[in-house]
């Protein structure tokens, strides 16, 4: 049964559902260079994100984006390695293998939505493991051996252990996923209403708590004490007991989060409407990665 979730400010719900709302937009016009030196993918023509992770097989940032994958080098150059397809749920699954879903790119005779797909040569091509033409993952997690996947067609939790056999778990209405490194049963999920827990693996979450976040992001395995949230308006939070309480460590530039994936307990990687930035001193500071063409 859907979660009935309690109501937090008005205010708060009405810029998170902004968020929830303003997933697949974003310009079509291409990035420039900005005055700090940085090649800023003038040629991929970066627009809205989706997606961020750390490849260990080249140590690259790939940046999942509404018209393809872009692999950011440490120099700020950038390049599109995939096609052009709206890459929503994105993940790094191991060295070369990311998992994704999303939708074809236009005058594709694919179906609309593409289920979940996987490339295991770091994004230059994909192949649908499963629910192709039913499915658009809108967040996806990996962690214990097994596949989480927020359905945003149907507004479900999804749970697989090899991609290609699902079973569903409770209804929804959430932006973000996130799964405790320490225990595969606990999952959090962002909403219009604040953070919803579960501590069955999705089976049932409780109401919303603040604070009312739009991601969210465990930072590994060596990282079980750093849960990261960013807010609807860039702030970002840092919790060291599972999201039970929660400090607000800095802000994010650029505007309206797009995207959050904390790498290290120290280092976190955000996307907002302004680019990506990278901090290295767990969320105090930011540093310009990737701009987009909104910024």
């Amino acid at each position: 049964m859907p979660v009935r979730l309690r109501s937090l400010a008005a205010a708060t719900a009405i810029t998170l559902a902004a968020v929830l709302t303003g997933c697949s937009g974003g310009s079509d016009e291409p990035a420039g260079s900005s005055s700090d030196g940085h090649s800023h993918a003038s040629e991929p023509g970066v627009s809205h994100i989706h997606g961020l992770g750390v490849n260990p097989g080249d140590g690259k940032l790939y940046v999942a984006t509404h018209h393809g994958v872009i692999a950011v080098d440490d120099d700020g150059s950038a390049e599109r390695v995939s096609d052009t397809a709206d890459y929503m749920g994105f993940t790094v699954a191991g060295p070369d293998t990311f998992l994704g879903s999303g939708h074809p790119p236009e005058g594709s005779d694919e179906p609309a939505n593409r289920g979940l797909i996987k490339s295991t040569d770091a994004g230059k091509t994909w192949k649908t493991l499963s629910l192709g033409g039913e499915v658009d993952f809108h967040a996806l997690e990996q962690a214990h051996g097994t596949i989480y996947g927020y359905d945003s067609t149907h507004g479900l939790l999804r749970v697989s252990q090899d991609g290609r056999k699902w079973d569903e778990r409770a209804e929804l209405a959430a932006l973000d996923i996130a799964v405790s490194p320490a225990d595969p049963d606990t999952v959090l999920a962002t909403t219009q209403d604040g953070i919803a827990r579960s501590t069955d693996g999705g089976e049932t979450f409780t109401g919303g708590a603040e604070p009312a976040l739009a991601f969210l992001s465990w930072a590994g395995e060596d990282g079980k004490d750093a849960l990261y949230g960013i807010g609807p308006d860039g702030s970002l939070h840092r919790s060291t007991d599972g999201g039970e309480s929660w400090s607000e460590t800095g802000t994010v530039p650029g505007g309206q989060p797009q995207a959050l994936t904390a790498v290290t307990p120290d280092r976190v990687l955000a996307a907002t409407a302004g680019g990506v930035y990278e901090s290295t001193d767990g969320g105090r500071t930011f540093t310009e990665q990737l701009e987009t063409s909104a910024g």
